[in-house]
């Protein structure tokens, strides 16, 4: 199997909270869902985890046989279960609870990656997610990184810290190591402030320029990102919205992002086009339901750009 982005981490089913007080089910996990992302722009995508052999796993399957992303290197286990999680609405925005303990992506060992695969991709994308879910998850990203590197591929993290999963000194010491190792950053403001100690952008930009990052995206929530490589920087303009529901903003942005890069955008433009993708991926509930496909982007950037 040969794809332009393969993605490894945890999906999650999502129950999403209604104006009514129901619950929508849905699909999640952050690198889950950067891979629909990035397939709903075109891009060729596969995913690597173990998921449980359960009704929640095989609605997984389904999703990705759906959305055209590869299940080659997916597993369906028998002694664990898929996670799932829970989000509600309130004034200060969107919550999470998550029941992902002894999950199968958690129980996942570097024996188990796909090395082919690995070494045939374009780009590999992994998370802080996919590393503080259990010490042998952590693992097998850094492994998983070794493979693609050594077989010349690209690697792209996102921050995504979840201090409810590890502690930030861990968090720091393991995002940084991995970063260390990567070509694209893709970290969050809130996220890298509390990582690095820094609140001045430009200084987290440098500071992973820094750590060996070719291209960093900064997301900076309605102000847009700022992109910067060695040569250059610029401030990408968010694009505005009403937003409904801000879950899984990051991972459209990221999966369209790396969608436009793989098509052979530079980094400015892709940054442009995945804010615009992240942007209408806010105006319904859920992570995966509205994120938009090329068509509707074009449309929208096409919009902005008569008004």
């Amino acid at each position: 199997m040969s794809v332009d982005i393969l993605c490894l981490g945890e999906p999650m089913l999502e129950f999403n909270q209604q104006p009514d007080g129901t619950y929508l089910p849905g699909h999640g996990g952050d690198t889950s869902n950067c891979a629909v992302a990035a397939a709903r722009q075109g891009a060729s995508v596969g995913y690597v985890t173990h998921i449980g052999a359960d009704p929640f796993g095989d609605s997984f399957m389904e999703l990705w046989a759906a959305e055209g992303v590869s299940t080659d290197t997916v597993r369906q286990v028998s002694d664990a279960h898929t996670g799932i999680y829970f989000v509600t609405h309130g004034p200060e925005g969107h919550q999470f609870s998550y029941f992902r303990a002894g999950s199968a992506s958690s129980k996942i060992t570097p024996s188990d990656l796909p090395v082919e695969a690995l070494k045939a991709t374009g780009i590999l994308h992994v998370s802080g997610i996919s590393q503080a879910i259990s010490e042998s998850a952590a693992d097998t990203v850094f492994a998983a990184i070794e493979q693609v590197r050594q077989a010349g591929g690209k690697v792209s993290y996102d921050t995504n810290l979840r201090l409810k999963l590890w502690s930030l000194d861990r968090a720091r010491a393991i995002t940084h190591a991995a970063m260390s190792q990567c070509d694209i950053a893709l970290p969050g403001l809130e996220d890298a402030e509390q990582l690095t100690g820094l609140t001045d952008p430009d200084a987290i930009a440098d500071f992973y320029l820094t750590l060996g990052a070719n291209v960093v995206a900064l997301t900076l929530g309605a102000d847009g990102t700022l992109v910067a490589t060695a040569e250059e920087r610029r401030r990408v303009s968010g694009q505005r919205v009403e937003a409904i529901d801000a879950t899984a903003a990051g991972d459209t942005f990221d999966g369209a992002f790396l969608a436009r890069l793989s098509a052979g955008d530079d980094p400015f433009v892709a940054a442009r086009y995945a804010n615009a993708a992240a942007a209408l991926s806010t105006q319904g509930y859920g992570a995966v339901a509205p994120m938009p496909h090329t068509a509707a982007v074009e449309a929208f950037l096409a919009e902005g750009e008569d008004a």
